[in-house]
């Protein structure tokens, strides 16, 4: 069924152009109403009781949100047109944007693969016992509760477990932490008088659900902030340790962990044969969700916090960002980008922002000037997975530019990286990281900021990030030429020394994307650039260290087949003919041992050098001192032998 946009004009604080909305975003619109919350709500009723609606209004989403539960009705959408558009010193130029606000809100969303996470409640509270005691008296109704001491006092309450130790390291998230304590003592229950300790050992291990951090050291755990089910406060600060208690009694129960990331291994470069290639998410990962695992990395989903930095970095797509997957992301790019033309919109610029940015909007548009007419705000759920692709991808659509606004918990190590590496390819100017906390100066700088060219002939890359990244650049960059890039980027070439160079190819044995490939027929190196991911694993590998990387960005075709990066002319096995090896090599090795190795001593023993496999295992059975050799076999015997014995012929 057709969806129907709602519109209200919200007590005529903005202009609503009905037609070249629906124009814009191709979907049916209502009259334009005026306080569709309160006066008109019988309207909203009418209108959510017919069919499927979007009701353009972001600030009252709970009152329809409750009129739907009433009458029986699904959930309408919601679009912000107000805040993001229509209050805005610009906002009588801003019907384009509207559409294309409007077109995305139109577009199904498709929810991240989850996983059920349960949460019985066992409580571990580490801290000094005057504080995390008190925590523990006013939890134990609620969670099964355990205070881990250092060598203090035990308090005589036995509502709730009290053991002594020291908490030296935790895994895992919420409902399924591992813990481990040095110096762990059990309480002694029995006996007169006060509680006692039991002997201490290392090692001891545990498993809870939640663990409450009072120690006031440094944290347990990286990037404790991120990791759901850690909590913790300074046990000096009373306040922050009741909010703790508040927050433990939300973490009982099920809950659906979200599975950010995908993985597969299979094209992970890592490492290869114990020798180390890519670590770009383990390099980046805030949370320590990333791990090596032999070849390949591992990724723990319950540790994982959904910064999305791993899948930006990674070289070769084995790591992709789920929520939402980067097809769906370019998809609500295009569908912004086509509305806004469609409406009669001509250079629109794109503004990436999480919640935190969501709010500065909404509050430069109550209070200030609010957004220019052709900037399009995207909401993210986080923008620190934002990678060169998307960005690329952004003004291959037609955006004339990207901001990618920062927030107080973006990790930004990653963005900065492939903001560098889209600037190389796509030219400066164009892309901007923007780390602002007053609305007021957001709005001023997105008035100031020059509006560049937008792509003429916008097109749609599709496919990895890799191939999008190309698409994209070849559209940015006419002619195909070739891009110098900065180190570390993932696109590149391979040079060879050639004068080092032994063709022993360990470099293609190891390569893990297949862009180094051998001849089976010549001794011969070759390469497709196209498919190098930099890992740096065949510069590592070669014992002549005659490989250098070489990070650009070929446009051409070229890159896209085989060239020779090295050959010799292959030597012919003097018994045989086959032709085998590197001739260079052979005669080398003859230079080096022939007449002087007492192997090779003989001139016999010297030219097994020159023999292929099946003729140098013919010559060695054939020699005399050959230590395999076993007594000579029998000769057969004949007609003529036994006439010869006899005596009467």
């Amino acid at each position: 069924m057709t969806e129907t946009l709602i519109l209200c004009d919200c007590g005529g604080s903005q202009s609503l152009d009905r037609e070249r909305i629906a124009s814009g975003c191709g979907a049916a619109c209502s009259r334009v109403f005026r306080a569709l919350c309160t006066d008109e709500i019988g309207k909203a009723a009418e209108l959510m009781q017919a069919g499927d609606v979007v009701i353009a209004c972001g600030q009252e989403q709970a009152v329809f949100t409750d009129l739907a539960a009433e009458l029986g009705v699904e959930t309408p959408g919601f679009v912000d047109l107000r805040d993001r558009a229509g209050w805005s010193d610009q906002g009588a130029q801003a019907t384009p944007k509207m559409a294309a606000l409007a077109a995305e809100a139109l577009m199904p969303v498709a929810a991240p693969p989850a996983v059920d996470v349960i949460s019985e409640g066992t409580c571990l509270i580490a801290g000094p016992a005057g504080v995390a005691c008190d925590l523990a008296e006013r939890l134990t109704g609620t969670l099964a509760v355990t205070v881990l001491l250092s060598d203090e006092e035990p308090p005589l309450s036995r509502a709730y477990d009290v053991v002594a130790g020291r908490l030296t390291r935790i895994e895992g998230a919420l409902g399924g932490f591992r813990v481990r304590i040095d110096g762990f003592r059990q309480l002694m229950p029995g006996g007169r008088g006060g509680f006692a300790f039991g002997p201490a050992r290392d090692g001891a291990q545990s498993a809870c659900d939640i663990v409450i951090d009072l120690t006031g050291g440094m944290p347990l755990v990286p990037a404790p902030d991120k990791r759901e089910g850690y909590l913790r406060a300074d046990p000096r600060d009373p306040l922050a340790v009741a909010r703790l208690a508040l927050e433990a009694v939300q973490l009982t129960g099920t809950f659906e962990k979200p599975l950010y990331v995908r993985l597969d291994d299979s094209l992970c470069a890592h490492s290869r044969a114990g020798q180390r290639g890519c670590s770009n998410c383990l390099d980046i990962c805030p949370t320590g969700a990333i791990t090596p695992a032999g070849d390949h990395v591992a990724i723990d989903p319950m540790v994982c916090a959904g910064c999305g930095a791993c899948a930006a970095l990674c070289p070769s797509t084995a790591i992709t960002y789920e929520a939402p997957t980067v097809a769906a992301l370019l998809a609500r790019m295009q569908r912004l980008a086509r509305a806004y033309r469609g409406a009669g919109g001509v250079a629109p610029r794109l503004l990436v922002h999480d919640a935190h940015g969501a709010e500065m909007i909404r509050l430069a548009a109550r209070f200030g000037r609010g957004l220019p007419a052709d900037v399009i705000p995207l909401e993210l759920a986080t923008v620190s997975g934002l990678g060169h692709a998307e960005m690329l991808a952004a003004l291959a659509h037609g955006f004339a530019s990207l901001s990618v606004l920062m927030g107080p918990r973006t990790e930004q190590d990653a963005l900065t990286r492939e903001r560098t590496l889209a600037d190389a390819i796509a030219g400066a100017g164009r892309l901007e990281l923007l780390d602002i906390a007053d609305p007021d100066a957001l709005s001023d700088h997105l008035y100031a900021a020059p509006v560049p060219e937008p792509l003429a002939d916008p097109v749609l890359p599709l496919g990895n990030r890799r191939q999008i990244t190309r698409l994209a650049a070849q559209a940015l960059n006419p002619g195909g030429p070739v891009l110098d890039l900065p180190q570390g980027a993932p696109y590149g070439a391979v040079a060879v020394d050639t004068d080092a160079c032994t063709l022993c190819l360990s470099c293609v044995s190891l390569c893990p994307s297949g862009a180094l490939i051998d001849n089976p027929d010549l001794p011969q190196l070759n390469f497709q650039e196209d498919a190098c991911l930099q890992c740096g694993i065949c510069r590592t590998i070669c014992p002549e260290q005659a490989i250098t990387l070489v990070p650009r960005l070929d446009l051409s075709d070229a890159a896209l087949g085989q060239k020779v990066l090295n050959e010799e002319e292959p030597f012919a096995c003097i018994e045989c003919g086959t032709l085998f090896g590197v001739r260079s090599t052979v005669e080398r090795i003859m230079e080096k041992l022939a007449g002087t190795h007492p192997m090779f001593a003989e001139s016999a023993q010297a030219r097994m050098i020159q023999m292929c496999d099946n003729c140098r295992v013919g010559a060695h059975f054939e020699q005399e001192n050959n230590p395999f050799a076993s007594k000579p076999k029998p000769r057969t015997v004949t007609t003529e032998d036994y006439f010869t014995k006899r005596k009467d012929h």
